[in-house]
């Protein structure tokens, strides 16, 4: 699946999107060195842009079985409360609890590949259609409006 590879900075830290199912999202990575802290192990900000990242797909996910995906979100909050260390193959799974017209409630959980849950978070996303950014205005990616 190539629903990430628009968003460069994820692509750099080498998420893979494994499903995108109505109101969820499956990613995996495997933790390199360089994506550890001092101890070794899965740098927490690393986990959190997991989580980010599968809540946002989930998010965006279509409403129905073959529908389109959603607007694109930016995140507008989020909580994150780390239970494990977290080290080898990661794999995020999002959830949309509650959709609005304008916001978007998810939930995310990390696991270990044994299933071993290592972090959960909690977020609201914004639908947009564009974003101002030094008083211009840039198109959602992909949009043709």
């Amino acid at each position: 699946m190539d629903f990430l590879s628009r968003i460069p900075f994820v692509e750099h830290l080498g998420f893979e999107l494994q499903a995108l199912s109505p109101g969820g999202s499956e990613l995996v990575l495997e933790v390199r060195p360089e994506l550890t802290n001092a101890w070794g192990v899965a740098h927490g900000g690393l986990l959190m842009t997991m989580l980010d990242i599968a809540m946002a797909h989930a998010a965006r996910s279509p409403l129905r079985e073959g529908g389109e995906t959603q607007a694109s979100v930016a995140t507008v909050e989020m909580k994150t409360s780390f239970m494990r260390p977290a080290e080898g193959r990661l794999v995020a799974r999002g959830r949309r609890i509650h959709r609005t017209a304008s916001l978007a409630f998810c939930e995310g959980t990390i696991h270990a590949a044994d299933g071993t849950p290592l972090c959960h978070g909690t977020g609201t996303f914004k639908y947009l259609r564009g974003l101002v950014v030094s008083g211009r205005r840039i198109s959602r990616p992909g949009a043709s409006d």
